[in-house]
């Protein structure tokens, strides 16, 4: 993958995951409510000056998020960072570059 580029779609792992249970509460502070249903579905990756992670997230029901959250740099020892989400998504909307 390019410097840049954002890669394919690939299924959500446990590393995904882990990464949308760490914004979670960020997202919930945004949209003044709480998600009882918080499942990586899918994700891509695009690498900067540190990871942009674009990930589809089942919240329940037939709905979905999705989410860009950016990851620094090992050196620079930040939080994951909820750097932008789009809601009123379904299952197969296309997860692309935000």
């Amino acid at each position: 993958m390019l410097c840049g580029g954002v890669s394919a779609a690939r299924p959500a792992t446990d590393e995904t995951q882990r990464i949308v249970e760490q914004v979670k509460a960020q997202l919930e502070e945004k949209e003044g409510k709480t998600f009882d249903v918080f499942t990586a579905v899918e994700f891509k990756t695009q690498l900067v000056a540190g990871t942009n992670y674009f990930i589809k997230v089942h919240v329940g029901n037939e709905e979905f998020m999705h989410l860009r959250v950016f990851k620094s740099l090992p050196h620079e020892n930040e939080q994951l960072s909820l750097h932008g989400y789009q809601g009123s998504k379904r299952k197969h909307d296309e997860l692309a570059y935000f």
